[in-house]
């Protein structure tokens, strides 16, 4: 009898899982699967918001996809109880799906802070498509934009935003702007830099009320942002908000079902969770870190990625284990890059650090001993020594290769990453390693990387 694989999620982690089973199994199993929407890349809706790519080019596995890979789909549906002793799961609709593993790939979902008018019309959050679509409607030329909250998530979208013609605030209950990618000195030179292209940046302000304006007949209500008592500066009028205050796991449906949850689902080395043949991957699962060691949530699209892989291996019958992800956030703004690896936020890690204002460009390293932990890099899209040193420190954090003397090198010449990289020789540390024990193959017509 053929092996009845259950996938949970049409996200990146279900996909790659799908394609990474059919890949590797020997003989052709059954794979279902259940996702709440058609499967789609989430990592394109800013290309999507200033148009640059057409609604049909944001879906990844289509319907004709997931019939060539003998996929039977369960699309607009949402698993609502799993029961791991009858290896069943329950949707919405009350189907009972019953398999003989599992993979719970359910993702996150948006959280808009607790403030009153923060559901009302022209407000939005930025996290499925259809809330792209809502924020797309109500853009134009001219228009004032609100975003509340400066992380990752608002800065994905900034770049389309100012592409629209749209002028743009940004609002953050933080000292700083992106509190939990960069550190002070990086987040005041972003700031400064974003300010020289016209976004108006608030941060230490907490947002107590979102009002309607009432304008001219016909015309649509402006929004009103009011601040907590204190807060410099005074009410924002604005045409839209975008309300980026977060996001959470989507496991309220697990509350019965045994398995062992601390802030995300508790897997092994091979992404199982405490139930053998049932798998958690991408923002859900509570996963290995290489770097901090333990287990993590990494709520980005690589460890998603390399979860799906993983677990799609694991249920094909392989003996995968997983190393361990790395924390990873890049994202371009304005022309400037901004990216941290790893544990960049250390506070007991030793540091190296430099910048230059005139280009600007800044830098630091984390260190245990002369292993690179982690690393914050800031600079010019345009300058190749940003362009390349992204890619170094990141290889130098991912594999922790020993550096030797040339760690003092580094801090002697901190903007010099690639001598240390080359002579660390972490090309050849980084070039066998794979994910599932093979080289990575081309995903042919298909949109998904394995």
């Amino acid at each position: 009898m053929a092996a009845r694989h259950l996938i949970i999620g049409g996200g990146t982690a279900g996909i790659n899982a799908i394609r990474t089973i059919r890949e590797e199994e020997r003989e052709r199993s059954e794979i279902t699967l259940v996702s709440a929407e058609r499967p789609y890349s989430r990592m394109v809706l800013p290309y999507f918001l200033d148009r640059s790519i057409a609604e049909s080019h944001v879906y990844t596995a289509t319907p004709r996809i997931l019939a060539e890979w003998g996929v039977k789909s369960h699309v607009g549906r949402r698993a609502t109880s799993l029961d791991p002793k009858g290896n069943v799961v329950t949707l919405d609709d009350g189907t009972k799906l019953e398999y003989d593993d599992c993979m719970i790939a359910t993702g996150s979902s948006a959280v808009r802070a607790p403030v009153a008018g923060a559901d009302g019309a022209n407000v939005h959050s930025f996290w499925t498509l259809d809330e792209a679509k809502g924020v797309i409607a109500g853009i134009a030329p001219g228009s004032h934009v609100v975003m509340v909250g400066a992380g990752f998530i608002s800065f994905t979208i900034l770049n389309s935003i100012l592409s629209l013609g749209a002028k743009l605030t940004i609002v953050e209950i933080a000292p700083r702007i992106l509190p939990r990618m960069v550190d002070g000195p990086g987040a005041e030179l972003v700031e400064k830099w974003l300010e020289k292209h016209g976004v108006t940046i608030r941060t230490g302000a907490t947002v107590s009320a979102i009002e309607d304006v009432k304008g001219k007949p016909g015309t649509p209500a402006r929004k009103r942002i009011k601040f907590a008592r204190g807060a410099k500066g005074g009410d924002i009028i604005a045409d839209v908000v975008i309300m980026a205050t977060g996001i959470k796991t989507n496991l309220d449906w697990l509350k019965d079902s045994g398995l062992r949850i601390d802030r995300g689902i508790v897997v092994d080395s091979h992404l199982r969770s405490n139930a053998p043949n049932v798998y958690a991957a991408g923002d859900v699962a509570q996963g290995p870190d290489l770097i901090a060691g333990g287990t993590s949530i990494h709520a980005i699209e690589p460890t998603a990625q390399e979860h799906g892989r993983v677990v799609g291996a694991n249920m094909a019958g392989k003996d995968v284990q997983y190393r361990g992800s790395v924390i990873i956030n890049i994202v371009e703004v304005c022309h400037l890059d901004v990216a941290s690896f790893g544990a960049w936020d250390d506070t007991t890690a030793e540091v190296i650090s430099a910048s230059r204002p005139d280009r600007p460009a800044y830098r630091k390293m984390l260190f245990r001993g002369d292993r690179m932990t982690g690393a914050i890099i800031l600079g010019p899209s345009s300058d190749i020594w940003t362009t390349n040193d992204v890619g170094m420190l990141k290889g130098l954090v991912q594999t922790g290769q020993p550096l030797g003397q040339f760690k003092e090198r580094l801090r002697q010449q901190p903007f010099d990453v690639k001598t240390a990289f080359i002579a660390a020789k972490t090309t050849a540390r980084l070039l066998p390693e794979t994910v599932v024990g093979r080289p990575s193959k081309a995903p042919g017509d298909t949109p998904v990387a394995v």
